[in-house]
């Protein structure tokens, strides 16, 4: 019976492809989204101001980084949870592929969490004389609670890996020696 309720939660991991499929399709919402504020902006070039221009800029970028986040998230989390991927053709591989643990995988989140936040901030510094100050306060707070928050992850994270770093090596060597 042990036996069986194993399999079938390890099997349980194949539960999470169609999560990936739904992330590949929001990329695909993304990515039309990137292109209908393009195609906006291009008539209006010489019509926009330098404000207005960064103003967009900053906005494609974030677009550009939210995309690239799910891209990070289907991949390696398919490569940690699900199964690996293996691609035929070697110019198509990217050099990250495999190489990103849970752990990684979550400080790279978390940066590009901050990433998107700091485009955010950006966007409303640009606009300081529109935003109320309450509302400026607080988009600095919560832009410092996720650049703490990713810190703190870092943090543990590499306390976590010097923790598991010599005690392998030292089962290791206690079983080859």
């Amino acid at each position: 019976m042990e036996r069986k309720l194993e399999k079938v939660l390890y099997h349980s991991r194949w539960l999470l492809v169609p999560m990936y499929i739904g992330l590949a399709l929001l990329l695909l919402i993304l990515t039309i989204t990137f292109l209908v504020e393009l195609t906006r902006l291009v008539p209006l070039a010489l019509e926009l101001s330098e404000k207005d221009v960064i103003l967009a800029t900053l906005s494609l970028i974030d677009l550009t980084l939210v995309g690239s986040l799910v891209v990070m998230v289907i991949i390696s989390g398919y490569e940690n949870f699900v199964s690996r991927i293996e691609i035929a053709e070697k110019d198509d591989n990217l050099a990250w592929v495999g190489k990103l643990d849970a752990g990684t995988l979550k400080l790279k989140v978390a940066s590009s969490i901050v990433a998107i936040s700091s485009v955010h901030l950006l966007k409303a510094f640009m606009n300081v004389e529109e935003i109320d100050n309450d509302k400026l306060l607080w988009l600095v707070i919560i832009h410092m609670t996720f650049v703490l928050s990713a810190l703190f992850m870092a943090v543990i994270e590499r306390f976590m890996m010097a923790e598991t770093a010599p005690a392998s090596k030292g089962n290791h060597e206690s079983t080859s020696g």
